[in-house]
């Protein structure tokens, strides 16, 4: 039987995953693939890396570098988490991401992408991390208004959870029959519609699939905690989500703010580990 671990984004929300995969590690929880979108890729890769305590480590160390997040960041290049700092300069240089252990670890990992021209998700594998595989982690967590298209091989992506933000039914395709899913929104969370729609038609007018796509998101997603529970309720799926909605916006300076997400993952993870450790062994 195959194990999955599937990671929801929500960019700064993301620190209660984080918070979540340091206790998996901690208590030595293995799967054979991981999912993540957005939020959750970037930080999920540190868990096949198996650096416990790095993502919320280099958030608290930069989040008021202007370079990091910032609106002046978002008027020079574009993006508004700065490209080449947040996944070139950070991972390369200054807290230093480990390729090698991530090569060696044999857990798949996977991203999603938004296809732009199609609309559609885009399911990443990877093998190793090097300058182009740190783009497809960008691409995932590329949110669109807040961020430049992403070019990989031809292909223009932007933000996984436009077309997949809760990737369970794809791991279940590809053979992982029980999942581990963390929720970045408490449960009996609903998502409405976004009230950006005339902005996204006008800036992304030469993508009109893209554009539908975000103008459907919430049924999509609404659709897909369906089907979580669903899978939960057929002892297929072990939901962790936040006891309740998090403090925590998209942006987010406060280190007092972060370290607090971040622990509420903590907390809530260390009081389901019975039922974590035992879903992983039986199933159940």
């Amino acid at each position: 039987m195959k194990y999955g671990l599937v990671l929801e984004g929500g960019a700064m929300r993301g620190l209660f995953t984080a918070g979540v995969l340091d206790i998996l590690m901690e208590n030595d929880i293995k799967f054979d693939g991981i999912a993540g979108v957005s939020a959750g890729a970037a930080f999920g890769c540190n868990y096949k890396s198996n650096q416990r305590g790095r993502a919320i480590r280099y958030n608290l160390r930069f989040c008021r570098d202007k370079r990091y997040c910032s609106f002046e960041s978002l008027v020079k290049t574009g993006d508004m988490f700065g490209a080449e700092f947040c996944y070139h300069k950070i991972p390369d240089e200054l807290d230093i991401f480990d390729g090698e252990a991530f090569k060696n670890n044999p857990v798949d990992f996977y991203a999603v992408c938004t296809d732009i021209e199609t609309g559609r998700p885009l399911y990443h594998k990877f093998n190793s991390i090097n300058y182009t595989e740190l783009e497809w982690l960008r691409a995932s967590a590329s949110m669109p208004l807040a961020s430049r298209i992403v070019n990989i091989n031809g292909r223009k992506l932007l933000d996984g959870g436009i077309s997949d933000s809760i990737p369970l039914e794809f791991m279940e395709k590809n053979g992982y029959e029980k999942n581990i899913v963390v929720l970045t929104q408490p449960k009996g969370y609903f998502k409405k519609k976004s009230g950006s729609s005339a902005m996204l038609k006008a800036v992304y007018r030469k993508y009109p699939k893209f554009v539908r796509a975000c103008e459907k998101r919430h049924i999509m997603y609404n659709n897909q905690l369906e089907y979580i529970r669903n899978s939960e309720r057929n002892g297929n799926a072990f939901v962790i989500a936040p006891p309740e909605k998090l403090p925590v916006g998209h942006i987010e300076h406060n280190y007092e703010v972060l370290i607090e997400v971040y622990r509420i993952g903590r907390k809530t993870a260390l009081s389901m580990l019975d039922k974590i450790n035992k879903f992983m062994i039986n199933g159940l």
